[in-house]
């Protein structure tokens, strides 16, 4: 598990780092290259979630929140790495909540719905503190942005359904012993 659980970090760090670096370039006047790589940070909470509990996912997320604010603070502006530290940290949380209600139902339903409405909360946090009052199109940015994040959600279903055969799930015994029902 440990093992697992250091992978998991790794995966954020990962992903968040090279994501705040992506922002800072446009793709067309709607987009920036890190709608395309930030999204993948939901599926390795997803996948934390499943495996660990959201106890566990929480702390993939803490760590991976403290690491990744330090490279982006070093690859990004400072503006951006707070930007992105706080939406990281409040639609991550937000993904765990909605993702551990959900666990039970069709395999699919809880990467998707937690993505999905942690990615609204994750680019309205973001692209409101990393570039209002710039002058910069952010709106325009942050529209085009979450519709990556959506396209890219039901995209990550498909690792998320291929993973999921090899990580085994937190079970209820589990559950129990953490005091949720």
């Amino acid at each position: 598990m440990r093992k697992g659980f250091l992978l998991a970090v790794a995966a954020m760090v990962f992903v968040v780092a090279l994501s705040n670096y992506a922002v800072q370039f446009p793709v067309n006047a709607w987009l920036t290259w890190g709608a395309f790589t930030y999204p993948v940070a939901f599926l390795v909470t997803d996948l934390a979630n499943r495996a660990f509990g959201p106890d566990r996912a929480r702390r993939v997320v803490y760590a991976g929140f403290v690491l990744a604010v330090a490279l982006s603070a070093w690859l990004a502006t400072p503006r951006i790495a707070l930007a992105s530290g706080t939406a990281f940290l409040v639609a991550q949380l937000w993904d765990i909540a909605i993702f551990d209600r959900l666990r039970d139902r069709a395999w699919w339903t809880a990467p998707l719905v937690s993505s999905v409405l942690a990615s609204a909360v994750d680019t309205a946090v973001f692209f409101t503190v990393a570039f209002v009052g710039t002058g910069l199109p952010w709106v325009t940015w942050a529209i085009g942005d979450y519709g990556v994040k959506l396209a890219v959600a039901g995209v990550m279903l498909v690792p998320f359904g291929a993973l999921r055969h090899w990580i085994r799930p937190w079970s209820g015994q589990e559950r129990m012993a953490a005091g949720q029902p």
